[in-house]
């Protein structure tokens, strides 16, 4: 039997995109600009649909956040998909993304037998009809590791007529970034784990996710995104991690930040991230990571290796 997480752990990912749009808006599919900062923001929720996509299209792994549809062809409600499972019990066995990320059960009918059952499991509840189980794995927002100039909008015709315009083929438009590096952090509750089982197993498939998920993710919108780092810090005490990582990573470039355009532009600064992992690493059991070969790290103003970050530390690299 798989081994239930037992210990906390802090990720960090780095990707890149070029001449596409990482995550639109909902009104224009415009990239997300912070307008004070010119930031590149990417939501969770658009790591998470990434890392759902491939654990089930190229893992063929079962999912709960799905888009399904009946024998009429509506798209089904997230209570009707529940309803195929049964219990909340089902879901968490047959659902890896619920072990990961947590999700909300709607009833047609709460039972006194369910409720009780659901808060044995460590739902909490929303109800009459609804129970939430809170994920053990939650990612802040992605953020660009440098300023974006203005989103540029490319226009376009295609090559075949749409039934309204047999003539001719139609326009079609939308933004893209010349480049954007993009920084995600997120946590790995051990606690939370208990509750939806999250294994080690299912641990690994979420890192998997991330960064082939990340480059297999091939669309018109997202050709062009490459991973470049990921790093899972694993800590020995239960109820720690250090926090913010995230902002220990600086970029660094002989270039203005709206002049990049590939990885080769830059290097990662990771002095900062360095000491403090140095600082704590009586309580890190060990450090895992992936790195693409073209992305440079540095330390102290000199180039490393991820096993050069802090000494007598344990480095792990992942293998898939």
């Amino acid at each position: 039997m798989a081994e239930i997480v037992k210990n906390r752990s802090e990720i960090i990912f780095i990707y890149d995109i070029t001449d596409a749009n990482p995550n639109g808006d909902i009104e224009e599919n415009k990239p997300r600009i912070d307008e004070e900062t010119g930031i590149n923001i990417v939501t969770d929720v658009r790591l998470k649909r990434t890392i759902r996509d491939y654990l089930y299209n190229y893992k063929g792994l079962e999912i709960f956040v799905r888009e399904e549809r009946n024998k009429e062809g509506k798209l089904k409600m997230r209570e009707q998909i529940y309803e195929e499972y049964g219990s909340p019990a089902k879901v968490i066995e047959k659902c890896i993304d619920i072990r990961l990320f947590g999700g909300t059960f709607a009833l047609k009918k709460a039972t006194k037998r369910q409720k009780k059952s659901l808060e044995e499991e460590g739902s909490e509840s929303l109800g009459e009809r609804a129970f939430a189980l809170t994920g053990p794995v939650q990612f802040k927002f992605g953020r660009s590791l440098h300023k974006i100039g203005e989103p540029i909008l490319v226009r376009g015709t295609t090559v075949l007529p749409s039934a309204e315009k047999k003539a001719a083929g139609t326009f079609w438009e939308g933004y893209i970034l010349p480049y954007s590096l993009i920084c995600f952090y997120g946590v790995i509750n051990e606690n939370a784990a208990q509750d939806t089982k999250l294994t080690e197993e299912d641990v690994e498939l979420l890192l998997d996710g991330i960064w082939n998920g990340t480059k297999n993710l091939i669309t018109r919108s997202k050709v062009g995104q490459i991973p470049r780092l990921l790093l899972q810090v694993i800590y020995k005490d239960k109820n720690y991690h250090i926090g913010e990582l995230d902002k220990r990573i600086k970029l660094v470039s002989d270039k203005r930040d709206e002049e990049l355009r590939n990885i080769t532009d830059l290097k990662i600064n990771l002095t900062e991230l360095a000491n403090v992992l140095d600082e704590n690493k009586d309580k890190i059991e060990k450090i895992r990571y992936k790195k693409d070969k073209y992305l440079k790290l540095l330390k102290n103003e000199k180039e490393i290796e991820i096993s050069d970050l802090i000494s007598n530390m344990t480095f792990e690299e992942l293998n898939f």
